[in-house]
């Protein structure tokens, strides 16, 4: 089922570093960072962006947005290879 416009609009990185934090703070397993991932909401939210950028008719703050996503993501792939290594190592 596909979010309507202003349903998506309301998943912002906000939310999706809120997702993040949230799950950190559950003390999860290096297992469980591995299989990690965000809400199907976030991640429709985050192609909704991408497609939009890709038309070349982001607004400002989707531009804000897509970036604050991006910073997030690279977080979350740094810290999904600390958890590999920490497998690996146990």
């Amino acid at each position: 089922m596909s979010m309507r416009i202003d349903d998506m609009a309301s998943v912002t990185s906000t939310s999706i570093q809120e997702e993040v934090l949230t799950f950190l703070l559950s003390s999860p397993t290096p297992q469980q960072i591995v299989a990690f991932r965000a809400s199907d909401a976030a991640q429709e939210r985050l192609g909704y962006l991408l497609e939009v950028n890709r038309q070349g008719t982001l607004t400002d703050a989707e531009r804000a947005e897509l970036d604050e996503a991006s910073q997030m993501n690279h977080f979350i792939i740094r810290l999904k290879a600390k958890a590999h290594q920490a497998i690996q190592s146990a």
